[in-house]
């Protein structure tokens, strides 16, 4: 006898087909052996008291606030527990229900199917990008002087960069983000034009070199305008789409955006740092910029997602973001995590920024684990190596 250690749905069928189990008895048991753990923030107690009594008959339950149950607060958190099946149920009953309960049901729903969603097509113009089984690496191009890693590379020729550029791809990168601007902790940036001159020179000559989707790093629209119009075909904007300007020229040109969690901004984000609740708050901000994102006009398969490691976050914030990253699959959009040579490596192993490639692989292959389906980094021939295994591993 052995407890077994199952983390997906097709490992849980593969299983059941192993020993013979009917095709009938795999669709009808594998709900009942799925199980979840639900947050729901902020539901007034008469609904909360509803939700845990349905779920009770179903052989679940619900966990509230004491004062939920006396009758002494008005709205509670709840963690709803259960198996798929039971959930099903739930969802069914509560579409019935009066206070609210009727909406509760249909978030439910979005909800499971998005945490259950493996793969992506990923629209970024003319390119789409497959993510599910494989790894998608990002190789970072930074044509700028006080990048926070070392790697700028505003001392080198266009020429020099490009060549930087292509030696990315062929370690196996399968998106280039291209940056002219430092957003390491306490830079207070440049001008648009300084940064469009750095990066658009780039940008212009590697798209008539490569087939790989070109990403634009910037949180200025006038640059974002610039770089798409040359061949980029994604932004990775660092501020979420704060600009209102940003999301309507990503719609226009029908690119691909990264929206990223970042608090307040790079020349201030790491004093001292504090979230009511570090994965509720990055939750909301990040489907708030989706909503936006869309609201806007962008595709819905064109939105990626990064919670933004190191910005704006201590060290304790990282290592929870990085443990709990499958919590932000409820969105339903891809993940990117950019945790390369971070800062927070650096604490834990006491190394600089040029000895941290076993920290930051490390950290790759965590937030594979974990989720991610696109990783940023700067040492890509050595990141691939390692998510190939760990690739195959889940396989």
């Amino acid at each position: 006898m052995r407890i077994l250690s199952i983390s997906s749905h097709n490992e849980l069928k593969s299983l059941m087909q192993d020993i013979n189990v009917d095709p009938y008895g795999v669709r009808i048991m594998l709900p009942k052996a799925q199980h979840y753990l639900l947050k729901i923030n902020s539901l007034s107690s008469v609904s909360a008291n509803i939700l845990k009594q349905e779920m009770l008959s179903l052989g679940g339950d619900v966990a509230l606030a004491r004062q939920a149950l006396t009758g002494k607060a008005k709205k509670t958190n709840c963690l709803v527990m259960g198996s798929l099946s039971q959930l099903g149920s739930l969802r069914l009953k509560l579409s019935r229900q009066p206070f609210g309960l009727g909406r509760l049901s249909h978030e439910l729903l979005v909800t499971l199917n998005n945490y259950q969603k493996s793969t992506f097509q990923l629209e970024a113009g003319k390119h789409r990008i497959s993510l599910g089984d494989r790894s998608c690496i990002m190789g970072i191009v930074n044509v700028t002087s006080d990048s926070f890693s070392g790697d700028g590379l505003l001392h080198l020729s266009l020429e020099g960069v490009v060549e930087y550029a292509m030696k990315l791809i062929k370690d196996g990168a399968d998106i280039i983000d291209v940056g002219g601007e430092s957003s390491r902790p306490g830079s207070r940036g440049v001008s648009s034009k300084e940064e469009a001159s750095r990066v658009i020179p780039v940008i212009k000559k590697l798209s008539k070199k490569v087939k790989v989707p070109i990403s634009i790093d910037t949180s200025k629209p006038e640059v974002a305008k610039m770089a798409l119009d040359y061949g980029a075909s994604i932004v990775n904007d660092i501020s979420g789409l704060r600009n209102p300007k940003m999301a309507k020229i990503i719609a226009s040109f029908k690119a691909a955006v990264v929206v990223m969690h970042m608090l307040k901004k790079p020349h201030s984000m790491q004093e001292n740092p504090v979230y009511k609740s570090l994965i509720d708050d990055i939750s909301g901000y990040l489907k708030s910029a989706v909503e936006k994102a869309e609201g806007s006009g962008i595709n819905k398969n064109s939105i990626i997602i990064d919670p933004g490691i190191c910005f704006g976050k201590t060290l304790a914030h990282n290592l929870e973001i990085l443990k709990r990253l499958k919590e932000f699959k409820s969105l339903g959009k891809p993940i990117l995590i950019g945790a390369s040579r971070k800062s927070f490596i650096g604490k834990i192993l006491d190394k600089g920024t040029d000895n941290r490639l076993f920290g930051s692989i490390a950290s790759c292959v965590c937030a594979r684990r974990n989720a991610a389906n696109i990783l940023r980094v700067h040492d890509v021939r050595e990141t691939r190596e390692a998510l190939e295994i760990t690739d195959n591993i889940q396989r």
